[in-house]
């Protein structure tokens, strides 16, 4: 794509995700259902979280396309560093993850990620805005144009420590509160809770290696170009 219609489409894409950001973090809490407990607020959930990542991932890519238009290359080339570098640890293996892990819990039992009572509280639309719309966004980006990913084992500590991060998030919930994030949790034995997150952990690198491979096979092996 040419930088203009980069800019374009990283602009709107960073107000919607935004625009959705804002409209399930500001869902009243009165309307809550009587599953979802008020501790850690929106921000205990992954999809919550990840609507911020890519709201953040979005806007820094507009920055880099606005700083190549008006010709300020070597802000440009710092910008885009930080742009692919949060693409490809986070924003395409954390969207994918959400919608894929999402959607197979639903089908299995909805009731273990998304309680039927949610539906009176958040419409259907920003439900798929949520878990679906996410993953083509991601496939879309890679379509759109080439991510330098960084090397295999800085990409896969960054993408593990943030894991960690969540996973300690998550557990310390449950320390203060005696609640899990998701009822799934309530399933498990602590080794099989360790062995689910482990898993988690395995399925989310997956995920990371196919979109280094996706980006590697449409763009070869890519290096700056400004």
């Amino acid at each position: 794509m040419e930088t203009s219609t980069l800019a374009t489409y990283h602009c709107l894409a960073f107000a919607w995700y935004f625009f959705i950001a804002y409209s399930i973090t500001h869902v009243k809490a009165e309307e809550r259902p009587s599953e979802v407990f008020l501790y850690g607020g929106q921000w205990k959930y992954l999809t919550v979280l990840n609507l911020v990542l890519q709201a953040v991932f979005y806007g820094v890519s507009f920055l880099a396309d606005a700083l190549r238009l008006i010709k300020k290359l070597r802000c440009a080339k710092c910008v885009i560093s930080s742009r692919d570098l949060l693409f490809s640890v986070l924003a395409f293996p954390v969207s994918t993850f959400v919608s894929i892990s999402f959607w197979t819990l639903y089908t299995y039992n909805r009731e273990l990620v998304y309680p039927k009572s949610l539906d009176g509280v958040i419409p259907l639309w920003l439900n798929h805005a949520m878990h679906t719309a996410v993953l083509p966004f991601a496939v879309l980006e890679i379509l759109a144009l080439p991510h330098r990913y960084p090397a295999k084992k800085k990409g896969l500590v960054l993408l593990g420590f943030v894991a960690f991060l969540y996973i300690s998030w998550v557990l310390w919930i449950y320390s203060v509160t005696g609640e899990w994030v998701y009822p799934l949790f309530a399933l498990f034995s602590p080794a099989g809770l360790a062995a689910f997150f482990a898993g988690s952990i395995a399925i989310i690198i997956s995920f990371y290696n196919f979109g280094e491979f996706l980006n590697r096979m449409i763009w070869g092996e890519y290096k700056f170009c400004l």
